[in-house]
Parts: structure tokens; C-alpha cells; sequence
């Protein structure tokens, strides 16, 4: 297949091409499954499927995505499971696509770990789109030239490397909730609008998704908070926004 060189997937805008991406579709309607494929590989990703969880987790540990496209209506477990299964052992990002389309059901799946969340019927640009954004949020940066360490009485945040610790163990962050908390910690007591923060770590499309600010934070201050259902850290102001304090 020929190299689409100008497609931001796989070209850098001062570098060399990238590798191309590998997606895992986790998908058990074929016909989605071949929609997706093509779509993908014609914008120069590689692509494995899985028609159920068990196959996906065992494509998740040999063949190590940089994007996890998953369904959670599978036939031999619910999706969920999978992102649990996942959030064992791996920060990969996941996208999901479900027709699924309640609330508590997107809660759900963000709580267990997901990135993202996209509904069937879905436009292929949207999700092509989202796909993208994900991705990008799991990147690792160049050297950082701020070295800066914001400590709390109950944990630590190393801004250059990308490292929290509390109470002396490294704490482990997926992509989306490190950018969550580096969002908050390098504005200390200044109140981080919900519509900012939404752009900020998932991109310029989101700004309404409240529900997923509600998600992260309640995961933040579960793993970092002494205590979760009274943050000293993560503070909630009621429709307008979270602010950190020291």
C-alpha cells in the first residue's frame, strides 16, 4: 500500500516519518470490522481484530497497541471486563464504541479506564478523529525543560518526568489522568474552568462531556487523595470548575 506521506499520522511537521500505529478493533459485527480496517489502513495504520474479549486481551499482550477500538457488546464477556483486564498491565489508550448510550453506562466504562467514548451510529471522521486524540494524549514529550517538583503532605509530582509518587511507591496514572493532574498542578489554587480542562486533555471537539471531568477527578482522588470523599487537593467548584491546592 502506498505511504500517504502528508497524513499527520504518520509524518511529524520537523521530523522524519513516524512508524505507523497499530489499532486493535475489538469488534464481533463484521461489518463494522471492515469499515474500520479499511478506513484505518488507508490512512497508513496497521490493524489487528479480535471478535471477542479473550482474543483481545491475548492481541493486547503479543502484538502491544498504541490504541485499543473497543465494543462492549462482545459475545463471550462484557467490555468492561476487557478494560479491566487492560488497566492490569497497560496504559494503552481505549477508545470505546458502543451502543451503549446511557449515562451511567459511559460512567461505566470511563471509570473502569477507558479514554473515550463514542456511540453507534458513529461518523468515521468523528471517530477517526477521537482515535487521533487519544493517541496523541499517549505520546511521551521531548525533554521537558521544566524540572519543577510539586510536593503535597501526601504526594508527588515530577513534572519533567512524568512520575507521581505517595508515600514512597511510584503511583501508576494513565495517560489521560497524568493530563489531567498536570493540567491542575502547574496552575496551584487558580480555579481550571470545565470547558478548558476538556479541551485541554481530550481536544478542541469536547467542551460539554462534564461527565468525564466527574470520572477522572473521583480517579485522581481515589489514588492520590488521603482522603477521597474529603479532597484537599482536588477541589470541586460546583459549575464552574476543580482547583488544586498544595
Amino acid at each position: 500500500m502506498a505511504q500517504h506521506g502528508g497524513d499527520p499520522t504518520t509524518a511529524t511537521h520537523d521530523g522524519p516519518p513516524r512508524a505507523p500505529r497499530r489499532v486493535l478493533v475489538v469488534e464481533d459485527d463484521p461489518q463494522i470490522v471492515r469499515a474500520l480496517v479499511i478506513n484505518l489502513r488507508a490512512r497508513a495504520y496497521e490493524v489487528d481484530a479480535a471478535p471477542d474479549g479473550a482474543t483481545a486481551l491475548r492481541l493486547a499482550a503479543s502484538r502491544r497497541p498504541d490504541v485499543v477500538v473497543l465494543d462492549l457488546g462482545l459475545p463471550d464477556m462484557d467490555g468492561i471486563e476487557v478494560i479491566r483486564g487492560l488497566r492490569g498491565w497497560t496504559r494503552v489508550p481505549v477508545l470505546v464504541l458502543s451502543a451503549r448510550q446511557t449515562s451511567d453506562e459511559k460512567v461505566a466504562a470511563l471509570d473502569a479506564g477507558a479514554d473515550d467514548y463514542v456511540t453507534k451510529p458513529f461518523g468515521m471522521d468523528e471517530l477517526l478523529a477521537r482515535l487521533r486524540a487519544a493517541v496523541r494524549r499517549a505520546e511521551p514529550t521531548g525533554p521537558a525543560a521544566d524540572t519543577a517538583l510539586v510536593e503535597t503532605d501526601t504526594f508527588t509530582v515530577d513534572l519533567a518526568a512524568k512520575r507521581v509518587r505517595r508515600d514512597g511507591r511510584d503511583v501508576r496514572l494513565t495517560p489521560t489522568e497524568w493530563h489531567l493532574l498536570e493540567v491542575l498542578v502547574r496552575q496551584p489554587g487558580r480555579l481550571v474552568g470545565q470547558k478548558q480542562l476538556l479541551q485541554e486533555v481530550w481536544g478542541p471537539a469536547y467542551g460539554t462531556e462534564t461527565n468525564y471531568l466527574r470520572v477522572y477527578m473521583a480517579q485522581l482522588r481515589r489514588k492520590l487523595e488521603a482522603d477521597p470523599s474529603h479532597p484537599e487537593h482536588f477541589v470541586t467548584e460546583p459549575g464552574m470548575g476543580y482547583r488544586f491546592e498544595q
